[in-house]
C-alpha cells in the first residue's frame, strides 16, 4: 500500500510539472506573436501618419498652384471643395453595397422612380415612404375582416 501511495504522489507532481511547463511555453509563445504585433503596429501607425502629412502637403501644393491664377482666398477654398469631395467619394467606395438576390451584380440599377411631390431631391433611387404601412387594418381581397378590426399579419398585444 505504501508503494501505491508513493506512486499517486509522484503522479501528482508529473501533471503539476507539465502543466507548469505547458504554460510557460504558452506564454513564451504569446509573447513572441504579440511582439511582432505591436513592431507591425507601430509601423502601420508610422506609415499612416506619413501618409497624412504626405496628403496635406499635397493639398498645399494644389493650393499653391491655384494661388498663382486665382487669389490667395479661392485658391484655398477651391482646394477645401476638392478635398471635400474625394473624401465623400472615398467614404461611397468603403461603405458595403447592398447584394440583390436574383440579379446580375454587373447590372447596372434602372431609372429612380418619380417623386411624388415630397421632400427627396432629383435622382433619389428610392420613392419616399408612406406615413403607415400599406394593407394596415385592411383585409386582404376576397377575406372577411376580423372580428376587433385587427388585419391578419399585423401583431396584436394582449393587456
Amino acid at each position: 500500500m505504501e508503494r501505491i501511495d508513493h506512486l499517486e504522489h509522484l503522479d501528482k507532481h508529473l501533471v503539476d510539472e507539465l502543466a507548469q511547463v505547458a504554460r510557460e511555453t504558452i506564454r513564451e509563445e504569446l509573447r513572441e506573436q504579440t511582439r511582432k504585433q505591436r513592431r507591425r503596429a507601430a509601423l502601420y501607425a508610422a506609415s499612416g501618419a506619413l501618409a497624412l502629412y504626405a496628403g496635406a502637403a499635397l493639398a498645399l501644393a494644389v493650393g499653391l498652384a491655384l494661388d498663382i491664377g486665382l487669389p490667395g482666398w479661392a485658391a484655398a477654398l477651391i482646394t477645401a471643395a476638392l478635398l471635400g469631395v474625394l473624401a465623400h467619394v472615398l467614404r461611397g467606395a468603403a461603405r458595403p453595397h447592398p447584394a440583390h438576390h436574383g440579379t446580375d451584380p454587373s447590372a447596372r440599377p434602372g431609372p429612380a422612380a418619380p417623386s411624388t411631390g415630397a421632400a427627396t431631391g432629383p435622382g433619389t433611387p428610392y420613392p419616399p415612404m408612406p406615413p403607415t404601412a400599406p394593407g394596415v387594418g385592411v383585409p386582404a381581397p376576397g377575406e372577411a375582416p376580423r372580428p376587433g378590426g385587427i388585419a391578419p399579419g399585423t401583431p396584436h398585444h394582449r393587456a
